[in-house]
């Protein structure tokens, strides 16, 4: 599968609260240590799923770089 141009961010303001870690289709999103959540932008397919769903607000997209 070819990899979307975007993936999501994460900003420091995530609370924990696990709903952006339920609705990802590719499990590319984890709660760590009950802080904050990571994205595994390799796993990440752009879906945007994630970042509907999140109540803060504090999930984005960020384009891939180019590799050269």
């Amino acid at each position: 599968m070819k990899q979307s141009p975007q993936f999501a961010q994460i900003n420091r303001e995530c609370v924990a609260c696990g709903c952006c870690e339920a609705v990802c289709p590719k499990d590319a999103v984890h709660i760590i240590l009950g802080i904050t959540a990571q994205v595994d932008k390799e796993k990440c397919v752009g879906c945007r799923k994630c970042a509907k769903e999140c109540p803060a607000d504090v999930i984005t997209m960020v384009q891939r770089r180019a590799v050269v």
